[in-house]
């Protein structure tokens, strides 16, 4: 099977370098070659279907696009709420995106280790403000891709989760 076997890894899971794209395929010389001339079609030019994606979403003027915010807006909103609400954690000021930077630093935990713990106890993924570099240390990333009441009752439990951390340092 090794003439015919590709092998396909990547680090976006292995090393929290989900947006970094950096992976890696072993396989036959020839299959190789081929991924190779693909690789440099799609990597350097952008690919015909995204274009057309990209000029009918434009063409859709104002109304596509403040469809496609609204929710995130909704959501920046709820945060601010719940934020208000407590003195421990603190947002890094927002006006668009589908995520938000959380300042966790009053937890006495950096980011890595409050993303492990929380993801520990309360089953929540949110993303180490270090897998962004030195200036978001302290920090963690949270998505706002869920439904309003979805998102709402993760950063509640968010919230009372740094909390506990927050008193018991």
């Amino acid at each position: 099977m090794k003439d015919r076997t590709l092998t396909i890894g990547s680090m976006s899971k292995s090393h929290a370098m989900t947006g970094s794209r950096i992976g890696w395929i072993c396989g036959p010389e020839d299959i190789i070659a081929s991924i190779i001339n693909l690789s440099t079609h799609t990597t350097y030019g952008v690919p015909g279907f995204i274009q057309d994606a990209a000029n009918f979403a434009l063409n859709q003027g104002d109304k596509l696009e403040m469809e496609v915010s609204a929710p995130f807006a909704r959501r920046r909103k709820i945060a601010r709420e719940l934020l208000e609400q407590q003195s421990i954690v603190r947002a890094v000021p927002c006006s668009g995106a589908m995520y938000m930077m959380l300042d966790i630093r009053a937890t006495g935990l950096n980011g890595q280790e409050f993303a492990n713990a929380l993801l520990d106890a309360k089953n929540i993924a949110v993303m180490p403000g270090e897998s962004f570099g030195t200036a978001a240390a302290g920090h963690i990333r949270v998505a706002m891709t869920v439904s309003d009441s979805d998102f709402r009752q993760a950063l509640r439990v968010l919230l009372d989760f740094a909390s506990v951390q927050f008193v018991t340092k």
